[in-house]
């Protein structure tokens, strides 16, 4: 099934910086994209999502730290996360959410498996 996938996790210390790449290979089903994450015992919550059209939005708990964009080939998002902080540690997902024109051919929703972002002091 396809999925998108991301990269770019690691273990960074307290005030550095980590870089989170998503690529989803159907470009057919392209549609907006977001970051999600989920801290253990927590629910998953939103952290930032961009349009098809570029338009981004932030939680609040990151905004002015993290930077969402696309590459020139749609299908891929960055998340530029800087000035990172225990409270970032957490799962990050990939959502892909594909323009409703296309939901005869794609589903509603396409989740990656995460990437582990781990901040240590």
């Amino acid at each position: 099934e396809v999925q998108p996938v991301e990269s770019g996790g690691g273990s960074v210390q307290v005030g550095g910086s980590l870089k989170l790449s998503c690529t989803f290979p159907d470009t057919n089903c392209v549609g907006d994209m977001s970051w999600y994450r989920q801290a253990p015992g927590k629910e998953r919550e939103f952290v930032s999502g961009i349009d098809v059209d570029g338009s981004t939005n932030y939680a609040d708990s990151v905004k002015g730290r993290f930077t969402i964009s696309r590459a020139n080939v749609r299908n891929t998002v960055y998340l530029q996360m800087n000035r990172l902080t225990s409270d970032d540690t957490a799962m990050y997902y990939c959502k892909n959410k594909p323009p409703p024109g296309r939901l005869w051919y794609c589903k509603s929703n396409y989740w990656g498996q995460g990437t582990q972002v781990t901040v240590s002091t």
